[in-house]
């Protein structure tokens, strides 16, 4: 594709089937920037908004990750296609891993493979975390632990697996785990039953009482913030965990402050989403995980005026002086697939740790807060088309 003086620069977006992905292209869309989104799937609801430019088809990670990863360098490789926007972890992976042959072409803004491991491994990042000073649940490989006395949660140590971390994958696979299993107090779970649903020698960390839970992103320049934003989550997936369907944009300066020591104690570069949870009897933020890419409440924080999806694209062309990191408090945004999604996990899910809310409850709390805060992350009256399209697809998927 010849680039000619009259065509906008163009930003690619690979976005599977993740809806996060929609105000990557709204935000810059509307600024004149060619927004390229790309997928396995033929039917993505993003495909859908006013603000899509243009659709490419590519290969499935899942499948073979290689094969993915050529397709996206092709595209990059496009003389009007300037960065490319991490939105699913094999994206910051592959940009990571595979830096020189994306570099030839774009702008990359993630950090090397050697950073990006330390996070992807939690084993790692909660030996950086210590060494930063920053409040870390107790984190052990599982045979590493003979005593099953205490509140203890099981979950995986890495996120992603894929060849740079574990001798079970080759170059051309991986796949994403993020089970969590809680477990009682004297019960010792079953090794090859850990095994089998993760797929890796899975972690233990002490399970942490929590207050409330929190969000910090950012932006970070060879080290340096350049941009930062917080929110409470109020909800998320389930009423024991998960990603945020429902938040408020908050600042507090001791999040702040431990969000940025871990950071520089990495050196971090590009974006990063760091989940914390406030101990309910000492305040202390405890790190949750990191994500080296853009985050599923992202419609929310740019609702609340911190546009990194136009941060990102302003770094990436040199322009990071330009940068207003500036965002108002107090404002909140729905994910409402997702505030369904909490209110049947009051129904069916199970914790020997989360007390569960009552129904009734729960139901008047997001009433309440949907008509305290109407802003909604992706249902959207000048441009309907992306939240139609997901609701059709998830009501196909159910019947």
């Amino acid at each position: 594709m010849s680039l000619t003086n009259d065509d906008p620069p163009s930003v690619l977006v690979p976005t599977g089937v993740a809806p996060y992905s929609y105000p990557c292209l709204r935000s810059l869309g509307r600024r004149g920037v060619h927004t390229v989104a790309a997928s396995e799937h033929d039917h993505v609801a993003v495909f859908g908004s006013r603000f899509c430019d243009e659709t490419a088809s590519l290969p499935s990670p899942d499948d073979d990750l290689l094969a993915y990863k050529d397709a996206l360098v092709d595209l990059a490789a496009r003389e009007d296609v300037r960065t490319v926007i991490p939105v699913r972890e094999y994206d910051a992976y592959l940009l990571s891993k595979y830096r020189d042959e994306f570099a030839a072409h774009v702008s990359v803004e993630v950090p090397p493979i050697e950073t990006l491991e330390r996070v992807h491994d939690r084993v790692k990042l909660a030996e950086t975390a210590e060494s930063a000073g920053v409040p870390v649940p107790e984190t052990r490989p599982f045979d590493a632990v003979d005593d099953w006395t205490g509140e203890r949660i099981v979950k995986s140590r890495y996120n992603l697996l894929a060849d740079e971390y574990v001798d079970t994958h080759g170059p051309s696979e991986a796949e994403e785990v993020n089970n969590v299993t809680h477990v009682r107090p004297g019960e010792e779970p079953d090794r090859e039953t850990m095994l089998a649903e993760m797929r890796h020698d899975p972690i233990v960390q002490e399970f942490v009482p929590t207050s409330d839970e929190y969000m910090f992103a950012a932006l970070y320049d060879s080290g340096e913030p350049v941009a930062t934003f917080q929110h409470r989550q109020i909800r998320g997936n389930s009423y024991t965990g998960g990603g945020g369907v429902y938040r408020e944009s908050t600042y507090d300066p001791d999040l702040e402050k431990a969000a940025r020591d871990l950071l520089g104690e990495l050196d971090w570069h590009g974006l990063a989403c760091i989940e914390y949870m406030e101990h309910a009897e000492t305040g202390e933020f405890f790190l949750t995980e990191i994500n080296p890419r853009m985050w599923q409440s992202l419609p929310s924080t740019v609702q609340a005026g911190a546009d990194f999806p136009h941060y990102y694209w302003l770094q990436s062309q040199g322009r990071r002086d330009d940068i207003d990191p500036d965002f108002e408090l107090g404002v909140g945004s729905h994910l409402l697939y997702g505030e369904f999604g909490y209110l049947v996990s009051v129904l069916r899910d199970e914790s020997p740790f989360v007390e569960r809310p009552t129904l009734g409850k729960t139901a008047w709390e997001i009433g309440e807060s949907v008509v305290r805060q109407p802003r909604f992350d992706f249902l959207r009256l000048d441009d309907p088309r992306p939240f139609v399209s997901g609701v059709v697809q998830t009501l196909s998927k159910s019947e």
